[in-house]
């Protein structure tokens, strides 16, 4: 716990030191502070949402609601697999070629969003195509399996800057955007697939906000 506490601090220290010049946020992109506690509550949570085992989860009943689709979302399963992947550059970078492959494909705020209920039951959008199904969220570690008529897909939700983030591995993702977001753009699935394979213990999705 010590060590990951010291890791962590050497990591806002450093991003203190950084984002006075080039911004923070999981699309890289400045945001207004009005003193300095706001800028380190920010970058604490640019560096716990990069990371799904051992950042900030949600428990059962925050997860409820409606969340729409904001930007992409990439993180890393821990803190080791981001550091070696190259950290929050990374991700930073990651985003970017996701929101190209997105941009391709169609996905924007309008056609993609997520549900979450009472009862376990959610509704949901890709690329403008409707499912709904059940799920089960595991609020110790923020996994979550989402059962469909056909399939069960499984991903890991997190806290981000600006809501949540919900991903999945490779095989989740591909499986998610062409038997669920009957997505056409071979292309464009393949890219993002790839882009979730690229590094060990990637995860690619959606960043949502309600």
């Amino acid at each position: 716990m010590k060590k990951t506490f010291l890791t962590l601090s050497a990591a806002v220290m450093l991003m203190l030191s950084s984002c006075m010049t080039t911004g923070y946020g999981t699309t890289g992109t400045t945001s207004p502070t009005n003193s300095s506690g706001d800028v380190l509550t920010s970058v604490l949570g640019v560096v716990l949402s990069n990371v799904l085992f051992g950042g900030s989860l949600f428990d059962q009943s925050s997860i409820l609601g409606s969340w729409n689709y904001s930007a992409p979302s990439t993180a890393f399963t821990t803190e080791k697999t981001l550091t070696k992947a190259g950290g929050n550059a990374t991700v930073t970078n990651m985003n970017s070629s996701l929101a190209s492959n997105y941009n391709s494909i169609g996905i924007n705020r309008s056609n993609t969003s997520f549900t979450f209920l009472a009862g376990n039951k959610f509704s949901a959008k890709v690329n403008g195509i409707a499912f709904s199904g059940t799920y089960v969220y595991n609020s110790q570690n923020g996994e979550i399996s989402l059962k469909t008529s056909t399939e069960t897909i499984k991903g890991n939700v997190i806290k981000t800057v600006k809501g949540m983030g919900l991903m999945f591995d490779s095989t989740q993702m591909v499986n998610l955007l062409q038997k669920e977001g009957k997505v056409s753009n071979t292309a464009a699935v393949q890219a993002v697939s790839k882009l979730a394979k690229s590094a060990d213990g990637a995860r690619v999705g959606f960043e949502l906000t309600k």
